[in-house]
């Protein structure tokens, strides 16, 4: 890994990482020439009825941002799922059973989350006032490699169903991607990227905090030639990585696979 980005760190990598996502998004946001740290203008607010300096008295005032309106305990509708719709999915699908037996990513007690969203209507649902709202909640158990998913119905506070399948591998959250850069960073074969990171910041990278990473996932054998440390992933919970220091170039780390569920590292190729 060193040797690949020796003299160009990240530079050739940020554009096969691009390439291979095929999604780049690039923002930029101009501020005021009086704008400070706190994001406010130095301009003093117009008195009532007096143009400010400079400013077309034609012109429609400045935009004002506006607080949120209180949100609502449940939605109607298609509305999204409030926070407290959320609350109640995660809760009424995941009883105290499941909480106790279930590991998440880091080995601790309940089930890993992945999702919570409004479900669809059912046929013959189509022409009611007020259908109720369901929630589809899905979550990767550790201890048993399952990736399950549950439907709750939020009006009457009843789980509907429950699928549990195995060697399906969703795409991993944020927090498993964080913690799969955790075991690189402390895996021996985290050296070359420890290194990068030296050369790239002059400083030692102990944890994950001052990466940016985005976890895909590794299905083994089902995306060809596995080496024998990896023919477990696929029904083992594996994930490769893109990795860039904070503010900094990327480091490539996409030949190397965390395999989540045994909590080892290898290396493809």
């Amino acid at each position: 890994m060193h040797r690949l980005l020796h003299r160009h760190l990240g530079k050739a990598v940020a554009g096969a990482a691009l390439a291979l996502t095929g999604t780049a998004a690039m923002a930029a946001v101009t501020l005021p020439a009086g704008a400070g740290a706190t994001g406010t203008t130095a301009t003093r607010p117009a008195e009532a009825g007096v143009p400010a300096q400079g400013r077309d008295p034609g012109a429609p005032p400045p935009g004002v941002v506006e607080p949120a309106g209180t949100q609502g305990v449940r939605g109607h509708g298609r509305d999204p799922l409030t926070d407290d719709e959320l609350r109640r999915a995660r809760d009424l699908a995941q009883p105290r059973a499941l909480r106790n037996a279930a590991r998440n990513v880091t080995g601790r007690p309940g089930p890993e989350p992945l999702l919570t969203d409004l479900a669809e209507r059912r046929p013959a649902e189509a022409g009611l006032a007020d259908p109720p709202r369901r929630a589809l909640v899905s979550f990767y158990d550790y201890a048993t490699d399952g990736y399950v998913t549950t439907t709750v119905n939020l009006t009457t506070s009843e789980v509907e169903a429950t699928d549990t399948q195995r060697g399906v591998q969703p795409p991993p959250s944020h927090a498993e991607a964080v913690e799969a850069a955790r075991l690189l960073i402390a895996d021996p074969l985290g050296a070359g990227l420890r290194q990068d990171f030296r050369q790239a910041t002059g400083r030692d990278l102990t944890g994950p905090d001052p990466l940016a990473v985005t976890g895909f996932v590794y299905r083994g054998r089902a995306e060809g030639d596995a080496p024998g440390a990896l023919a477990a992933c696929g029904p083992h919970r594996c994930v490769r990585l893109f990795t860039k220091v904070k503010n900094g170039p990327w480091i490539d780390t996409r030949r190397l696979v965390i395999d989540l569920s045994a909590r080892t590292v290898a290396r493809l190729g």
